[in-house]
């Protein structure tokens, strides 16, 4: 980062405490374990009533309903990663590290060291052409007619397939792969297991087979989404001002379910102050609101408004 961008990055932190007064911010910022564990309880919960209702009422229809709705879920997984990976999520930075790698990544096969690695760069440059996340949303609006084939790519399972093989790949050169890889590929597998070993007790070992078409379908669906909607088609990808390079979608439940797990459509407050927990971004993204700060802005109310906004017909 340049001295310019951090010169600019520290004017805007001073403008955000012109906005909000040093006690807002500091119980903005602060965590709650019990807030915390609520996020992660909920996300394990939804998990399995969308596993019951398939197992209680298997047909068509409900299975149909359970891979759109797993999609969202392993999002949530995500996000749980995510904060963890921020050392926001819980009070203690121990309390984030174990819950992020015991029960957040390991479900999906996440490595959320490598992942926060990753992420903390997208946070130091996001608007600037040395953004590593680029790739993700630079292109975008997008015709119509593209955006269909990106989806149908995500849910025939194709996108799925290319991002995934790598882990098949890495379990067959797990004695070659980093000390760290081979700790969260382990966890991965050992949660997996569990999980397969539950359903075969229960009779419903089938469930296990809809995880992973969720996991290579819906789910390549809602986190392409999630990207989409957090920085494609905003009013300046390059300008430092996250208000300009940052989506932030005040979602209702519906999408909240499907698209939006946990907080994570409150991504503008995010890279405005990265070290506010994602259950206090409704409060911060409120107050921002009341005092002004977002005067001029036009939130999209939903994810298909978003998607019109970030595609042409031609």
């Amino acid at each position: 980062m340049t001295h310019e961008q951090t010169h600019d990055k520290v004017n805007r932190m001073n403008e955000l405490k012109d906005v909000l007064s040093s006690q807002e911010l500091d119980e903005l910022g602060r965590r709650s374990d019990w807030k915390a564990a609520w996020l992660v309880l909920c996300n394990y919960a939804i998990t399995a009533a969308i596993f019951a209702m398939m197992a209680l009422w298997p047909n068509p229809l409900t299975i149909l309903l359970g891979i759109l709705l797993l999609g969202g879920r392993q999002l949530g997984f995500g996000v749980l990663v995510h904060e963890c990976g921020h050392g926001t999520l819980f009070t203690s930075r121990r309390l984030n590290e174990w819950v992020g790698e015991w029960l957040a990544a390991p479900p999906t096969f996440n490595n959320m060291k490598s992942y926060s690695r990753g992420h903390l760069r997208h946070h130091q440059l996001a608007g600037t052409r040395e953004d590593p996340d680029l790739p993700n949303y630079q292109d975008y609006p997008i015709t119509r007619e593209r955006l269909h084939r990106k989806i149908w790519r995500d849910l025939s399972g194709k996108t799925g397939w290319r991002q995934t093989r790598g882990l098949f790949r890495s379990f067959l050169s797990f004695n070659q792969q980093q000390p760290a890889q081979r700790e969260a590929l382990a966890r991965g597998l050992l949660i997996n297991l569990l999980m397969l070993t539950i359903f075969v007790y229960l009779g419903v070992a089938w469930l296990y087979l809809i995880w992973w078409v969720a996991l290579l379908t819906t789910n390549r669906l809602v986190s392409r989404l999630r990207q989409v909607a957090e920085h494609a088609a905003v009013p300046n990808l390059f300008d430092l001002d996250p208000r300009q390079n940052t989506r932030t979608i005040p979602a209702g439940w519906l999408d909240r379910l499907v698209f939006c797990p946990l907080g994570v459509n409150y991504h503008l407050e995010h890279h405005m102050k990265a070290s506010v927990p994602v259950y206090n971004l409704p409060k911060m993204h409120r107050l921002l609101t009341a005092r002004g700060y977002y005067d001029g802005m036009a939130f999209p109310r939903s994810y298909f408004q978003m998607l019109r906004e970030v595609t042409a017909p031609v």
